[in-house]
């Protein structure tokens, strides 16, 4: 394990800064240190429904100040990976704004005549209709991507389908499983410190789960540390194959770790 000093810090958002709307005790405080600190930190979410900038208010509105720059969403991995691979191609997208902002920003067109791509995304109203068009262009041979493998996802309300439990789903019709380019995929972390021009040896990965963010985190190389204000419980962590390499409580107890320059 490398003792070398940390340079840039990439978190997870909910679960480690907020719950829904509702900011996580000492999250406002270790955005400012880190902020202070003058070292690069990215705020990473698996959530493709919201622009960076849609995220920042968000962020705002619970009294978290994070720059849109330092917002990095599976929307943005997910396009980025398409310029990558197919630079200026066509995509036929069951999403909301902020994938389709996404791929519209990297020169991508949206279409239903023989995209290049099927991408599907998180959205809070998936329709029967988008979704047997995506099926029929898989079966036709459009290539399947998904921004995330999340099952399901957190309400007001209580639990709502997310892109995996539709992606399932189109992947019973088709009998096609899509690429997905979110966490658990550390592809999302690798692109994330691109964009940064960051070095995994000198950067740390924050996350509440240990089955997206710290196994993400681990295979790119990172150090982890699981703060256990989200999914992850305490006495869940030693039932996995592998380990974070810190545990806390909450980002309140990193402060001073940030201040410190750890």
């Amino acid at each position: 394990m490398t003792n070398r000093a940390v340079e840039t810090w990439l978190t997870d958002m909910d679960g480690v800064l907020v719950h829904e709307e509702d900011p996580i005790p000492g999250a406002t405080e270790f955005v400012e240190a880190l902020k202070a600190s003058g070292r690069q930190f990215m705020v990473l979410t698996n959530n493709s429904i919201f622009t960076p900038r849609d995220l920042r208010a968000r962020l705002l509105g619970s009294g978290i100040d994070v720059p849109e720059s330092a917002i990095w969403t599976s929307a943005l991995a997910t396009a980025q990976f398409l310029a990558d691979q197919r630079p200026q191609g066509t995509a036929y997208v069951v999403g909301e704004a902020g994938l389709t902002t996404a791929l519209h920003d990297i020169g991508y067109v949206m279409t239903d005549r023989d995209p290049d791509y099927v991408v599907l995304g998180e959205t809070r109203t998936y329709s029967f209709e988008a979704i047997t068009r995506a099926i029929r262009l898989i079966d036709a041979g459009a290539r399947f991507i998904a921004t995330n493998p999340d099952p399901s996802g957190p309400s007001q309300q209580g639990k709502l389908p997310a892109t995996g439990s539709v992606a399932a789903l189109i992947s019973t019709a088709t009998g096609r499983t899509p690429y997905y380019i979110g966490k658990p995929n550390p592809l999302m972390m690798r692109s994330a410190l691109n964009r940064l021009n960051a070095h995994s040896e000198t950067t740390v990965m924050i996350g509440d789960r240990m089955d997206t963010d710290i196994i993400s985190g681990l295979e790119a190389g990172l150090r982890t540390f699981l703060v256990t204000t989200g999914s992850t419980l305490p006495s869940q962590v030693e039932t996995f194959p592998y380990r974070p390499t810190r545990v806390f409580d909450s980002v309140a107890d990193l402060v001073q770790l940030v201040q410190d320059g750890a």
